[in-house]
């Protein structure tokens, strides 16, 4: 039945000129939504939608999707009588080109559905909730409703009880029953309308960052603030997982990508190998052009990094495309990164793609920072907090940073130191604040380290052959007080018994 809708809808042709400023009418049973409609900010959508509601397109439909204090969501055919895990995924062969615009998505705005292609607008709308400007210039607005009764439908369809996958539990409740276009003279309670509101800039602006953190794939990473990041339905292997689609500037908008998938016990070669073959074709076809390919190492992790460009094409349109595309490897699996946008804006948002790279983090791989946490902390400064050592802890912190990080050997130490120091101090951390005791116990024996550890305070390291000596010297130093000295005390203890 859905596809009969689609050949309808492709079959009628609507022209505007028959009715004067055209407004539609959904009928719900939970009410009326009467949408008017924005045609010098999108042409293109607005006809499309007229010629569907004319065609009956959208005739037995659901509102599929219901977000209170967002958005609903209808207009896919599937939801006729079509599987509902299926819903969500219809629409019409014909897909339409974007026309972001800068009304805001206020309260009662209608606004076109897509997947993370911008230019995959089809049938499915969406009728914001609540002021939603998180979605200025990412999807296209091109109506909204128009009397006090459609408010109340809307209020009505977003308070029906969903389940965990945002669709109604009683389909029937929120089922269009039947949409008719006519002028809008003809609705006698129309609301006072003013403008709509706009941003007034054609661009966002940059406003920093927002981090994203995944539990079920144990990572975090930022992205650009005011971005919308997505989490499309994975329909191949090597679908992305996460798309942040940002606002547009030129003729398309910069996308930001992450792919995860299991390395299956290949090593990052074996991966470079692959990604090499997929990309010959593409390449040998005079499509993409290679610029650069690099092996490198980013926070600790093997990394591969491509930079591409190449002329792709999208609805009739050709596009000169810019890539990079960072693989990030550890033994379980590669995450890869990828940045698109237009030739001439690539640059605008390279800087924001490399330092979403740098916030990439496993979750479970993540360590304490140095000082006290209400998590676990430093031992050190856990046990030194407020006490007369915490201006040595401070020294110490200086001496880290001033001194050890200066040289090659003193990072690579300070690495493995905290690699192993971290391991355990969290959980020391946690016992020393269940009980005062046991903090000063671990006060007391870390006093002599501390002591030892401020000589280098007193000493002049400009080399990194003065860094090892120093080094090996304060090492055997605590060796010294720490085992060979107890272990000369309990021998002589044994031999006077």
């Amino acid at each position: 039945m859905g596809v009969v809708n689609q050949a309808t809808a492709q079959s009628v042709e609507f022209n505007p000129i028959q009715i004067m400023d055209p407004v539609v009418i959904i009928e719900t049973n939970l009410g009326k939504i009467v949408i008017g409609f924005f045609p010098n900010d999108a042409p293109k959508h607005v006809e499309n939608f007229l010629k569907l509601s004319t065609s009956g397109f959208y005739d037995g439909t659901l509102f599929h999707r219901i977000i209170p204090g967002f958005m609903i969501q209808g207009g896919d055919p599937n939801t006729i009588d079509g599987d509902p895990n299926t819903w969500g995924t219809g629409g019409p062969e014909k897909r339409l080109d974007a026309e972001f615009n800068t009304i805001k998505h206020n309260r009662g705005i209608v606004s076109m559905a897509r997947s993370a292609d911008p230019n995959s607008g089809g049938s499915q709308f969406f009728i914001v909730h609540q002021d939603s400007n998180f979605l200025d210039e990412q999807y296209t607005v091109f109506g909204r409703i128009v009397t006090e009764e459609s408010f109340e439908t809307l209020d009505k369809i977003a308070a029906v009880e969903t389940n965990e996958k945002d669709a109604p539990v009683d389909p029937e409740q929120v089922r269009i029953t039947k949409v008719t276009v006519v002028s809008r003279s003809e609705i006698p309670d129309l609301i006072e309308l003013t403008e709509p509101d706009r941003i007034q800039t054609d661009v966002l602006p940059p406003t920093g960052n927002q981090q994203f953190e995944s539990e079920e794939y144990d990572i975090a990473f930022d992205v650009p603030e005011g971005w919308l990041l997505q989490q499309p339905e994975k329909t191949q292997e090597n679908s992305p997982d996460f798309v942040a689609v940002g606002p547009k500037v030129g003729n398309m908008n910069p996308v930001f990508s992450l792919t995860i998938l299991p390395t299956e016990q290949k090593t990052l070669d074996d991966l470079i190998v692959e990604k090499t073959d997929q990309l010959t074709e593409v390449i040998e076809s005079g499509q993409l052009n290679l610029i650069s390919k690099d092996k490198t190492t980013i926070n600790g992790n093997d990394a591969y990094v491509i930079n591409a460009e190449g002329l792709f094409s999208a609805n009739g349109q050709n596009y000169n495309v810019k890539f990079k595309e960072v693989t990030i490897y550890d033994l379980d699996n590669y995450y890869t990164f990828s940045y698109s946008n237009g030739i001439d804006d690539f640059d605008s948002h390279l800087e924001r793609f490399d330092k979403t790279i740098d916030s990439f983090k496993k979750l479970s791989e993540e360590t304490p920072t140095n000082g006290t946490d209400e998590n676990g902390g430093c031992l050190i400064a856990t046990a030194t907090f407020g006490s007369e050592m915490a201006p040595q802890v401070q020294q110490l912190r200086e001496l880290r940073d001033n001194t050890l990080l200066a040289t090659e050997s003193g990072t690579t130490f300070m690495t493995t130191f905290n690699q192993f120091y971290y391991s355990f101090s969290p959980t020391i951390a946690d016992l020393e604040r269940e009980s005062p005791l046991f903090k000063e116990i671990v006060r007391l024996s870390i006093t002599p380290m501390l002591s030892t550890l401020s000589i280098l305070n007193y000493a002049e390291i400009n080399s990194e052959h003065e860094m090892i000596s120093y080094g090996v010297s304060i090492i055997l130093m605590n060796i010294g007080m720490y085992f060979i000295a107890p272990a000369i005390i309990i021998y002589k203890i044994r031999k006077l018994n």
